[in-house]
């Protein structure tokens, strides 16, 4: 039973992420089923009422063997046989108009009864008056062929006892929003076997376990990114970004994770040798090697949302008063950072709230940049193609994290990238997932932060047994 309430969840959660796909089907099932209620529009019933008069042998003989099984005597079964044979409707057919097929005109045509003698003609039509012109013309000429010598079971007298005069049968619009209520549940089945098909085979990670455990790395933090197309989307979201109150607290631990000093976010102001200005305390921000701590944020070609996870990281840091300076240096693939490097071209505008503390520079290969003293955090982008992977020669920093869009990338090519950042020795100390899945139930292995050791507390003696009563 677990198993199957896991393929189930599984399952629906497939369907979900394909929710497009499956929305995409059930339209065009609908507008199928409305089309089809359309071209073939509800048929119209009229029915038309005739008179036997049974000899008076057949009225003896009925009052002797009494009536059939269903109530209707011989007479009367045999004459609604008669009432839909081939020479009634031959001869129908010559005052039907427009003209029909003997076939149509067969299968449009039902004869019952009332009663013992009265028989019924109902017929089918694509409107009203097709189908009273159908059934009159059918009760006519079954009127005309029993009365006639032609008769293959003789002379019967016959009269109309009521004209079809009035056609019933469902209204089109009625007609119409059932076939596209079926027309839309046979798409929503299409469309959940279709994504089920598609889902099932598709190789990309979407939950952060899955990812974490792709490379054997854990997830530092899974944030919802934004998507920008061209340089005035970057633009804005550098100026502007700010993220939820439950996403600043885990790119604040990412960065704690990484290894940037918990002081960093203390708002503390500093002078150009690292000095507070708010006492006499000094509180480095800078590494063993004397350089502020940086990060890089690497990802793939593939993965356009996962190239927003840098610059908002920046961001976020430059919001919580550190000076940050987010670099977008030499790239393998350019075109994937090419409106992202015009945005960091140009300068803050003068309303921004991050003007001061965020510093945005983009160099060519073979450029260089200096970092000012006071700067606290270098967040580095670098984009990598994600068949052939090739780190660009972009400056060294403290850590290196890959940043994937949840469902974007594959193990494999994840594991590539993982690669090659350490073939040039950058060790990947982390994970950053971008729009992560909102039913991903797993955490991707967060680790613990150290906690700080705390010495017991002394226990108060009050006092020692000495003696036991018994």
């Amino acid at each position: 039973m677990s198993q199957q309430a896991l393929d189930l969840r599984r399952s629906m959660q497939i369907v979900r992420r394909h929710k497009l796909l499956v929305g995409i089907v059930v339209a065009l099932g609908l507008a199928g089923g409305a089309a089809y209620a359309v071209h073939k529009p509800p048929m119209l019933t009229s029915t038309a009422l005739v008179a036997l008069q049974q000899p008076v042998s057949q009225q003896q003989a009925n009052s002797t063997a009494g009536a059939t099984a269903n109530g209707i005597d011989s007479f009367t079964a045999t004459q609604q046989i008669v009432a839909g044979s081939y020479p009634v409707l031959v001869d129908a057919l010559r005052n039907i108009r427009p003209s029909i097929p003997l076939d149509d005109l067969r299968h449009n045509v039902q004869v019952g009864n009332l009663s013992a003698d009265i028989i019924s003609i109902t017929a089918k039509g694509k409107n009203a008056a097709a189908a009273e012109a159908t059934a009159n013309a059918v009760a006519n000429s079954y009127i005309s062929y029993v009365s006639s010598s032609r008769s293959a079971v003789g002379r019967v007298q016959a009269q109309l006892l009521q004209s079809a005069n009035v056609a019933t049968g469902p209204a089109p619009i009625e007609e119409m929003i059932i076939f596209a209520l079926l027309g839309g549940l046979v798409g929503a089945l299409i469309g959940v076997i279709v994504a089920l098909a598609v889902g099932r085979n598709d190789r990309r990670v979407r939950a952060r376990d899955d990812i974490a455990n792709s490379i054997g790395i854990p997830v530092l933090a899974s944030v919802p990114v934004a998507h920008p197309s061209a340089a005035a989307g970057w633009t804005k979201l550098i100026e502007n970004y700010k993220p939820a109150a439950v996403h600043s607290w885990q790119l604040r631990t990412a960065l704690q994770q990484l290894g940037m000093p918990r002081h960093g976010f203390d708002r503390p102001a500093y002078d150009g040798n690292g000095n507070s200005l708010f006492g006499n305390d000094r509180v480095s921000r800078w590494d063993d090697d004397g350089d502020p701590f940086s990060v890089m944020v690497l990802s793939l070609s593939s993965d356009s949302g996962a190239l927003a996870l840098g610059p908002q990281l920046a961001v976020f840091a430059a919001s919580q008063d550190v000076p940050t300076v987010l670099v977008i240096g030499p790239q393998q693939d350019a075109t994937a950072t090419a409106t992202l490097r015009t945005a960091c071209a140009a300068s803050l505008s003068e309303a921004s709230t991050r003007r001061g503390m965020l510093r945005l520079i983009a160099y060519d290969e073979g450029g260089s940049f200096d970092v000012q003293p006071d700067t606290a955090l270098v967040v580095v982008v670098a984009v990598v193609d994600s068949r052939a992977p090739k780190m660009p020669d972009t400056m060294r920093t403290s850590a290196t994290v890959i940043g994937v869009s949840a469902g974007a990338a594959t193990a494999e090519q994840l594991a590539r990238a993982a690669v090659v950042a350490g073939a040039d020795r950058r060790e990947i100390t982390g994970i950053l997932v971008a729009d992560p899945d909102p039913a991903d139930p797993t955490t991707g292995r967060i680790p613990h932060l150290d906690r700080p050791a705390r010495r017991g507390l002394p226990s108060r003696l009050r006092g020692v047994v000495t003696e036991i009563k018994r």
